[in-house]
C-alpha cells in the first residue's frame, strides 16, 4: 500500500516511484482496489464492472516487465479507469444503460482501451455514467449516482460521472471519458480535476457507443494538465512528451463574457475573477474579447441539436426494442431527434463550418480564450431527482459553456479555479484553436502553474 492516498499522486510521481522501486504496480493496484471497496468512497456506484483478480494479474505483469528492464512507458503499472462507453474485450458494453445488457460481449478492445493496455496501464474497471452519455448532470437511475467527493449530497457532473469520482476518491490515478458537449470538462469542474477535450480527430472513436458523430471526442480527466497530456498522447497513439508550461509572462489570454455568465452563481463569478487577478499578477496579458461566436453558436444549433438528431438515428431501433428500459429523461432528449428535418440539419452543418472558421480567427493572436467551465456549482442531487424542470434547467446550464468547444471542434481544458476553503469546486476553461492541442496543453500547464487552488 502507498504511504499517501492514490488521489494525491500525479502520473509523473507514480512513474518515478515505480522506476526507483519506491512502490510497485501491485501496491498501486491494491490501493485502488481498497479505495473501490471502501463503502465511504462510493466505489459500488463508481464502477459498473471491476475484476480484482484481473487487476492484480495486470499489476503483476507490469512489475515483471519492469524487473526485466522492459517497462512500457510512464503509464506502465499505473491504475486507470475507463468509461462504460468503451468496448473491453470479453465484456458487454452497456453505456450506463440496461437496454444493452443482452448484447454480445465485445470481441476486441476499443482503440483507446487497447492503447492503454499497450502502454502498460492497469485497467481497474469501467465507470458509471449518464445513460448513453446524454446528460451533463451525471445521474443514473439504473446503477445509482456516485456522490460528489466535495459533498456526497451533490451531483458529480456528467456524463463521465463515475470516472471523475474514481480519480478524486483514489480508485484510479486517471480516467478516460468522452465529451460531446462537456462530458469530460463538466465533472472535472464540479469535482476539482483537470479535464482535456481534444480536437475530435486526435483520438479514434471506434469501439465507443456514439452519441453525436459530429461532436463526440475522447479524452482524459486527471489531477493535473500534465497528467492529462501524458494520457491524451497515449490515447492518440503518440509517444508521450511532457507538457512544458508556457511562462506566464509570455501568455496572452482572451477573456470572453458574452453568454457565458448568464445565470451564473456568485461563487463562479468570484472564482473566475480571482483566477484572472492571479494570472494578471503573474504577468499574463489579459485581453477582453467580444466573442460573438458564442451567442451565434447557440442560435446556430438549430431547433434540434446535433446530439438529438444523431443520437436518434442510432437509437431508433433500440428504442423500439427496449425503450421502456431507458432513463425517461434521457429517452425524452433522444426522441427530440425524431422531429429533425433534413433541411435544418444541413443548415446546421453549414453554420457549424462557418463557426469553426470564425473561432479560428477569434483565437488568432491569442494563446487561448478563458471562460467559466460551467456557470454553477454542483446542485444537490435530491433537488434534481424531485423535479424534471430543475433537472433540465441544471442540465442546460451545465452544458451551455462547454458545448462551444465541441461546436468549434477546438481543444478545451478545464482547470480548478481558486475557491475559498470549504467552497465547492469551480472550473476555469481555456479554449484553443482547432488542431492546437499541444499548444493548449503548454498554455494550460502555464496557467495551472500560477493559479492558486484556494482563494
Amino acid at each position: 500500500m502507498l504511504d499517501r492516498p492514490l488521489a494525491d499522486r500525479r502520473l509523473a510521481d507514480l512513474a518515478h516511484a515505480l522506476a526507483d522501486g519506491t512502490t510497485t504496480a501491485q501496491a498501486l493496484a491494491e490501493t485502488a482496489l481498497a479505495a473501490a471497496a471502501d463503502p465511504a468512497r462510493e466505489g459500488f456506484r463508481v464502477y459498473l464492472s471491476i475484476d480484482p483478480d484481473r487487476v492484480r494479474a495486470a499489476a503483476r505483469a507490469a512489475d515483471a516487465r519492469r524487473a526485466a528492464g522492459h517497462a512500457a512507458g510512464p503509464l506502465d503499472g499505473v491504475p486507470v479507469s475507463v468509461k462504460d462507453l468503451f468496448d473491453v474485450a470479453g465484456e458487454v458494453t452497456r453505456a450506463g444503460s440496461t437496454a444493452l445488457a443482452g448484447r454480445p460481449a465485445a470481441a476486441a478492445d476499443a482503440p483507446p482501451v487497447a492503447r492503454l493496455k499497450q502502454a502498460g496501464a492497469v485497467l481497474v474497471g469501467r465507470t458509471n455514467m449518464s445513460e448513453f452519455a446524454f446528460t451533463g448532470v451525471g445521474m443514473n437511475p439504473h446503477w445509482g449516482t456516485p456522490g460528489n467527493p466535495a459533498d456526497r449530497e451533490r451531483i458529480p457532473g456528467g456524463s463521465t460521472s463515475g470516472g471523475a469520482v474514481s480519480v478524486v476518491d483514489g480508485m484510479a490515478a486517471a480516467t478516460v471519458g468522452s465529451d460531446t458537449g462537456g462530458s469530460i470538462r463538466i465533472p472535472a469542474a464540479l469535482t476539482g480535476l483537470a479535464g482535456f477535450k481534444p480536437t475530435q480527430a486526435l483520438v479514434p472513436r471506434e469501439g465507443a457507443v456514439p452519441l453525436s458523430t459530429s461532436l463526440d471526442s475522447i479524452g482524459p480527466l486527471a489531477p493535473s494538465v500534465a497528467c492529462c497530456w501524458t494520457l491524451l498522447q497515449i490515447l492518440a497513439g503518440r509517444e508521450p512528451r511532457p507538457a512544458v508550461p508556457r511562462p506566464a509572462g509570455r501568455l496572452t489570454l482572451g477573456v470572453a463574457r458574452a453568454v457565458v455568465f448568464d445565470d451564473a452563481e456568485p461563487a463562479v463569478e468570484q472564482a473566475f475573477e480571482t483566477a484572472l487577478e492571479a494570472l494578471s499578477a503573474a504577468g499574463v496579458r489579459l485581453v477582453e474579447v467580444d466573442a460573438q461566436e458564442l451567442p451565434e453558436a447557440l442560435a446556430a444549433h438549430g431547433p434540434v441539436t446535433f446530439a438529438a438528431a444523431e443520437a436518434f438515428a442510432w437509437h431508433e431501433s433500440l428504442l423500439g426494442e427496449a425503450g421502456d428500459r431507458y432513463d425517461s429523461r434521457v429517452r425524452s432528449r433522444i426522441e427530440l431527434g425524431r422531429d429533425a428535418r433534413a433541411a435544418d440539419y444541413v443548415r446546421m452543418v453549414a453554420a457549424r463550418g462557418r463557426l469553426v472558421e470564425a473561432w479560428g480567427r477569434r483565437v488568432d493572436g491569442l494563446d487561448a480564450v478563458l471562460v467559466p467551465t460551467v456557470p454553477i456549482t454542483a446542485p444537490r442531487m435530491a433537488d434534481l431527482e424531485a423535479s424534471d424542470e430543475a433537472f433540465m434547467r441544471a442540465n442546460r446550464l451545465l452544458l451551455r459553456n462547454t458545448t462551444f468547444a465541441n461546436l468549434f471542434d477546438c481543444p478545451a481544458v478545464s482547470l480548478p479555479a481558486p475557491v475559498p476553503a470549504g467552497g465547492l469546486p469551480v472550473g476555469l476553461m481555456a479554449m484553443g484553436r482547432h488542431g492546437g492541442d499541444a499548444d493548449l496543453a503548454a498554455v494550460a500547464a502555464g496557467i495551472e502553474a500560477v493559479l492558486p487552488r484556494q482563494a
